[in-house]
């Protein structure tokens, strides 16, 4: 991670009795959530909300995993989230999740930023000013 910016995040987490099936085993969907919450948690620590006040908001338009073992109630495990492409309106993340050394699960997901527009969502890209430049992004991760 470069100084001064803030491009991937790691987040440790221990399973949920309520994450997990009969089986002992955190189901599928859960991953989704584990990626959001490392996402949000990025965010956060760059001083930003996903959310801003009726400014705009960030639609998922995509999200796949990839399962190579199981979590189970009370592992603790690393969700590492990290930007991995920007486009004008979109920013797409990949993720990976690890219990010790081994790798558990890898995904990415694509979110847009839009703001309402006629009733309906428009893309939009976000000016955002770092120094002398003006870059076009869907968002800045530097860190005040």
């Amino acid at each position: 991670m470069a100084e001064g910016r803030l491009s991937e995040y790691k987040l440790r987490r221990r399973v949920n009795f309520y994450e997990t099936d009969c089986a002992g085993i955190v189901h599928f969907s859960w991953f989704f959530r584990y990626l959001e919450e490392a996402e949000h948690a990025m965010w956060r620590a760059a001083g930003l909300s996903i959310a801003p006040a009726g400014e705009v908001s960030y639609p998922r338009v995509s999200a796949t995993f990839d399962y190579q073992a199981p979590l189970r109630f009370e592992d603790e495990f690393d969700v590492v989230v990290r930007v991995a492409a920007i486009g004008r309106s979109s920013m797409r993340y990949a993720c990976t999740i690890t219990r010790g050394t081994a790798q558990v699960a890898t995904g990415t997901t694509t979110i847009v930023c839009v703001k309402a527009h006629d009733g309906g969502m428009k893309a939009v890209l976000l000016r955002v000013k770092t120094g002398e430049q003006t870059r076009f992004v869907a968002l800045s991760f530097a860190r005040a």
